[in-house]
């Protein structure tokens, strides 16, 4: 039975079971009692995978229906993900071979779009950076290398909707962030291109996050940019755009989506940088309905899950 303020994970997490292994296992089970693909409602029941002396069991689909149990796999420990999330359980090898580097909007000095929630304030940097995690730990679960560019030791993976605010983010490695927004941005541009030098022949992949400031009454969809020129860059764009219409089709059919994959050369990142690109506005942080979309920490995980499902969808479409 989900409870005042259960999400999914939570939910998930109340049972014993890891929430990152039984997301897809759970929503599979509860299809038509959830909302927005990752909401659930209060005072309903809810369907819980299997899990038996630490052992997941399946039910294959012989005619014999016979049960086929997996040994629990061991996961990988990352700090930069935080106490609570450290640990990176293998879900496939759908990326293995593939490099990616996750850049998350402004950072150090420079907070991004800022706004008040509940007369707290809150900051495009720490929700951009949050779903940059949470991205890549979903690209290291299907075996690609992770880069994170943008980091900050001491936050991680956080499942609150106000994060907290500070200044304290550095490029990899350790690099003090600069004030300045030309030199902050040519800093991160050098380090991507060196190390995608470094990989060179591999299939290489730059995501860019950020969170839109506009004016209050506009609500926006995620919008995915890329080089004009780059025919990599594009696709990768176009395949992610095309999970996330495909998820809004399954989750909410009677709810539009306006997202847009577009060139859009002019900017920093994606016309100095050697991967290809793909540039993502996440949503409004001024606007009230995107809030809900970036506050919740069920929704911040969602978005990473479908940005990593389309950059799988791109490798294995190439």
């Amino acid at each position: 039975m989900a409870e005042q303020g259960d999400g999914i994970y939570s939910l998930l997490r109340k049972q014993g079971l890891n929430p990152y292994t039984h997301f897809d296992d759970f929503v599979k089970l509860n299809i038509t009692n959830i909302r927005d693909s990752v909401h659930i409602y209060e005072g309903r029941s809810y369907k819980i995978p299997v899990k038996i002396n630490d052992v997941e069991e399946q039910t294959s689909s012989t005619t014999a229906a016979t049960n086929i149990v997996k040994p629990k796999i061991k996961g990988k420990k990352f700090p930069i993900f935080g106490k609570k999330h450290e640990t990176v359980s293998p879900k496939s090898n759908r990326l293995k071979g593939t490099v990616f580097y996750v850049v998350s909007g402004h950072g150090g000095p420079d907070p991004g779009a800022m706004t008040n929630y509940k007369s707290k304030p809150i900051c495009e940097d720490e929700y951009a950076y949050d779903i940059s995690l949470r991205l890549a730990k979903e690209l290291l679960s299907h075996g690609a290398m992770v880069y994170i560019i943008i980091r900050d030791e001491n936050d991680g993976i956080r499942d609150e909707r106000i994060l907290k605010i500070d200044h304290d983010e550095v490029a990899y490695q350790d690099e003090i962030i600069p004030l300045n927004q030309v030199k902050r941005l040519k800093q991160r541009a050098n380090i991507v291109n060196k190390l995608y030098k470094k990989h060179r022949g591999k299939h290489q992949r730059l995501i860019v996050t950020h969170v839109d400031s506009r004016s209050k009454g506009q609500n926006i969809d995620a919008f995915f940019y890329h080089h004009e020129k780059s025919k990599s860059g594009k696709k990768l764009a176009e395949n992610i755009h095309a999970t996330f219409q495909k998820k809004y089709k399954k989750y909410q059919p009677n709810r539009v989506y306006d997202g847009t994959f577009s060139d859009r050369t002019g900017l920093y990142m994606v016309k100095n940088t050697l991967p290809a690109t793909v540039y993502i506005e996440i949503g409004n942080i001024r606007n009230k309905k995107d809030q809900r979309r970036i506050l919740e920490y069920d929704n911040r995980q969602a978005l990473a899950k479908w940005i990593s499902e389309g950059a799988i969808l791109d490798y294995e479409s190439k």
